[in-house]
């Protein structure tokens, strides 16, 4: 597995920090999740397309599915392919989209794959966001261990091909407009 330019940026200055300063960033990892998505105009006049890639530390989905089944200590991809059912299922209760009235709007897993970060392995979920009819704006809706872990955060950014757009997702501030 390569990790891609913003991993590569992330890993590096993560890993620097880790050799300055051991102690702290050994003791804890904070619970983040790391969603992008990027619009693409179709084909057809009028239309859009967004895909996703939602990636969720996998140490985080153990805590919620235990994934660990043989209680090693280790999360093997054996383990992470036998539960992938249960991560897409509580994981796509977590993250809703709105387009509107009269437009309803869901994410459509693709696949699954293992995506390294500095901190150590996550589960990527691919997706599109499909709804009835192209929408404008896009209202989504992310509260992903929020009800265990009030600290997790998501950290999205959103391409548009003309931009790129970033937020933090928290308790406080969980919906988020998007405006296509």
């Amino acid at each position: 597995m390569t990790l891609s330019g913003r991993h590569s940026a992330r890993a590096w200055t993560l890993s620097a920090l880790a050799l300055a300063y051991p102690p702290a960033l050994t003791a804890h990892s904070a619970s983040d999740a790391y969603l992008t998505l990027t619009k693409e105009t179709a084909a057809s006049p009028g239309k859009v397309a967004i895909h996703g890639q939602w990636d969720i530390a996998l140490r985080d989905l153990d805590f919620v599915l235990k994934l660990d089944t043989n209680g090693d200590g280790r999360i093997t991809w054996g383990e992470v392919h036998r539960h992938a059912a249960a991560i897409e299922s509580y994981a796509y209760q977590h993250l809703k989209f709105d387009g509107g009235p009269g437009n309803a709007c869901a994410a459509k897993p693709r696949r699954q794959m293992i995506d390294d970060h500095a901190d150590g392995a996550y589960a990527a979920l691919i997706f599109d966001v499909v709804c009835t009819t192209s929408p404008q704006k896009l209202t989504m809706s992310y509260d992903l261990f929020f009800a265990i872990d009030p600290s997790h955060r998501g950290i999205f950014v959103m391409n548009t091909g003309g931009g790129v757009a970033t937020a933090l997702l928290a308790p406080d501030n969980p919906k988020i407009e998007l405006v296509l």
